[in-house]
């Protein structure tokens, strides 16, 4: 009697582990697929067979495996690389960090100045935008130089 019990249970579990999947079309032709019924009015049922609801492993969840003849780098090596890494990128950013300031003062004295020629203010505008992109760029370089630099380990 208990080994029937046993059988019953494991069968309803197989049959329970099947997947009702349901495809629609919109009216715009794009496709849905649902496993919620009060939505699949309408729509036709697809065989999807079973369904593997068992959890994955520990093991799986992590990074995968590299493989066996993967090139390795020895841990000193990879310090040398790195601290390189952060030379190279604060030499650029001390660069940057000078074009900028060059951009703004660019950007000031251009301000500063007013063309007779330039009676209507979109024309200051369209002189000044060039400086400004050029700001604006240098800016984006700085915050982009130093956002890596924090990155670095």
């Amino acid at each position: 009697m208990r080994k029937l019990a046993v059988l019953l249970c494991g069968t309803m579990l197989a049959f329970g582990a099947r997947a009702q999947i349901f495809e629609c079309i919109n009216p715009d032709g794009s496709k849905l697929l649902t496993n919620v019924k009060s939505e699949a009015k309408g729509c036709r049922q697809l065989d999807v067979g079973p369904v593997n609801v068992a959890p994955s492993s520990k093991s799986q969840q992590g990074k995968a495996a590299s493989p066996a003849n993967f090139p390795k780098v020895d841990s000193q090596t990879q310090k040398q690389r790195d601290t390189d890494r952060r030379r190279i990128l604060e030499r650029e950013l001390a660069s940057e960090e000078q074009l900028l300031g060059l951009a703004r003062k660019d950007l000031a004295e251009q301000e500063s100045i007013r063309l007779g020629s330039e009676r209507n203010y979109q024309r200051v505008l369209d002189r000044l935008e060039p400086y400004q992109k050029k700001v604006k760029l240098h800016e984006d370089n700085v915050a982009n130089l130093k956002k890596e630099l924090a990155n670095l380990r």
